[in-house]
């Protein structure tokens, strides 16, 4: 009995010792998980993980292009935007182990879903939020509102 717990012990010890210590913070988070974690604490950096055509068609600013034996030194957590989730989780537990980075976070759903998590997190209203002036409201004259932004 004594011997069997004492191998039990050990292959736990095992699988435990096998699988990367930084794999346990890699998160996948929506838009709604990933504003709160921005919120929460800093991120160092952006590593962008999807095909050439969609960083072609919308690019994200300041991000490191991902690829096989990419180096970076995390400060803080590292974000992964990915193609789709699978490819994103696989890259970011490359990240993790490659770079000993503690946090980990994949952006479920892409660079749009970065973008508006990042504004919100940041207290600033999402690039992409449109304004519509409902019917009938369009009166001559001296405006009752102006809307300004201190965006560039």
């Amino acid at each position: 009995m004594i011997k069997a717990l004492g191998r039990w012990s050990a292959l736990v010890m095992g699988l435990g010792a096998a699988l990367p210590a930084a794999a346990a913070g890699v998160v996948v988070y929506d838009q709604t998980g990933l504003t709160a974690a921005l919120a929460r604490g800093a991120y160092c950096c952006v590593v962008d993980a999807r095909s050439d055509s969609e960083r072609k068609r919308d690019p994200v600013d300041q991000a490191v292009l991902y690829r096989k034996g990419l180096k970076v030194t995390p400060s803080a957590a590292v974000v992964v935007i990915a193609d789709n989730e699978a490819e994103g989780l696989r890259i970011g537990k490359l990240v993790a182990r490659d770079n000993q980075a503690k946090d980990v976070f994949v952006v479920k759903g892409g660079a749009g879903v970065w973008r508006a998590s990042l504004a919100t997190a940041q207290g600033a209203p999402p690039s992409s939020m449109t304004f519509v002036i409902p019917k009938n409201t369009c009166e001559q004259g001296k405006p009752l509102q102006s809307l300004k932004s201190d965006r560039p």
